[in-house]
């Protein structure tokens, strides 16, 4: 005959089993769907550079000459001046890439992608070292030292990761 309180101790080690497992399951199940999550959003984050269009708009800004605002005013207008109309398309790529920008940092900033991530992803030093005196510019000319700080917060950090990681190599 069955002994109930062994019946009781064994039913007992199986629920507390079950718990358990469950428990374990579910974390790994958590640990899954952030791998999903950061997957997706780095082929969202990545399909920007895929996208002609972006590539081309980040060309004009590259290859845009000007040395400060004030040249670029001369060259192409104020920055939200419709006139002169052949500036409009540069003047558009600026806001895209600069936009695009903006959203990497918020995405920074508010700890959504780390800067590991993003500096896997897209450093943009470079692209802020081309676009830095136009930002200033626009600061000036709309007397708000906002406009893109985004920008700002994702390469000031972009940077300082580059320098950690040059002082890290032997």
């Amino acid at each position: 005959m069955v002994d109930i309180q062994a019946l009781q101790a064994a039913s007992v080690v199986i629920a507390s089993t079950s718990v358990v497992a469950g428990i374990v399951y579910y974390a790994f199940q958590i640990r899954h769907q952030t791998r999903l999550r950061e997957t997706d959003l780095l082929m969202r984050l990545y399909s920007a550079f895929l996208d002609r269009a972006f590539q081309k708009d980040k060309l004009r800004v590259f290859n845009s000459e000007f040395q400060d605002y004030d040249d670029f005013v001369r060259r192409y207008g104020l920055f939200y001046d419709e006139k002169p109309e052949e500036a409009q398309e540069l003047k558009g790529a600026f806001s895209i890439v600069l936009n695009q920008m903006e959203l990497w940092g918020q995405l920074l900033k508010r700890k959504i992608v780390s800067v590991d991530f993003m500096y896997q992803l897209y450093p943009a030093i470079r692209l802020w070292e081309k676009v830095k005196p136009v930002v200033e510019g626009i600061r000036k000319e709309l007397n708000d030292p906002t406009v893109f700080s985004f920008c700002e917060y994702y390469c000031n950090a972009m940077k300082q990761r580059q320098q950690e990681l040059h002082q890290s190599k032997p």
